[in-house]
């Protein structure tokens, strides 16, 4: 599907063999000492409680790691929602290698499943308004690349990747550098016409601080409802709005019926509960 052929398999290879590393070391001593080689086994995903599925390529990738003869068939399509007790895929194998993959198999699963699922829930809250959930760079170390791809699988939007990939003009730039329009300035004159400014503003005399210095987008960082509404009016649709700060799910709607553009939510990836999943494993 669209999803899974949007992830970059080597990354997602490099990203797997570290946790297996880490996992593993010298090898797995439990299950070479107790399980005799060519037992073969066969296993199903079951989650104990309800929510959104993501992960299984990288789990697919997991196992091809660990042994390539085994086998993972998917019963649940990514980004699919799900009941607790749903078999969510079956992997068929030898059970050293389904037992040495198990652990690091479910982390991701969890993981991920957990982040789609919470993206979902704000996704859904707002989803009659033209306004979109973002992500933040507020993710795992090392697990980045990962995550944000749940935030899309839950049905969220990718902020900028990293420090690389866009400018984000924050309160510590701005007190480091003279104030926004110096800042701007700065910016605009060394980016390409293709690059935009981002400026995060904590006031309203802020917002108009960043439009007059051509700023592309304003971030209302922590501002009230009340003062959002009055950055829509004063940005006249001049500039995109973002708002951040503290958002939560009893919260984000009355963020989005201000007007702004789109909301990012930090909690999707660093507060995200995991979903509980198990696998249930047999002879087979």
């Amino acid at each position: 599907m669209g999803l899974m052929s949007a992830l970059n398999l080597p990354l997602v290879d490099e990203i797997v063999s570290r946790a297996l590393s880490e996992d593993i070391g010298t090898g797995d001593i439990t299950t070479l000492l107790t399980v005799p080689e060519g037992v073969e086994a066969f296993g199903q995903f079951v989650p104990t409680q309800e929510g959104i599925l993501a992960g299984i390529p990288v789990v697919e990738r997991v196992f091809h790691q660990v042994d390539h003869r085994i086998r993972l068939e998917p019963l649940v399509r990514e980004g699919q929602q799900f009941s607790a007790g749903t078999v969510l895929a079956e992997v068929r194998g030898e059970a050293r290698g389904i037992l040495t993959a198990e652990r690091v198999a479910l982390n991701f699963l969890q993981r991920l499943s957990g982040i789609a699922t919470l993206t979902a829930r704000f996704a859904e809250a707002v989803k009659d308004l033209p306004v979109r959930i973002c992500d933040t760079r507020k993710t795992t170390p090392g697990l980045r690349y990962l995550e944000r791809y749940a935030v899309r699988v839950g049905g969220g939007y990718n902020h900028r990747f990293g420090l690389y990939d866009a400018v984000l003009i924050k309160d510590n730039h701005i007190a480091v550098c003279g104030g926004i329009t110096s800042a701007v300035h700065r910016a605009k004159r060394a980016l390409p016409h293709t690059m935009k400014v981002e400026v995060e503003c904590t006031t309203l005399q802020q917002v108009v601080e960043a439009m007059e210095a051509g700023a592309d987008i304003v971030l209302l960082d922590n501002m009230t409802p009340e003062q959002m509404r009055e950055a829509v009016q004063l940005a006249k649709g001049r500039v995109l709005l973002e708002a951040s700060g503290g958002v939560r799910l009893d919260t984000v709607r009355q963020i989005a019926e201000t007007g702004v553009d789109a909301i990012s939510v930090g909690a999707i990836t660093h507060s995200a509960p995991a979903i509980d999943i198990k696998l249930e494993l047999q002879l087979g």
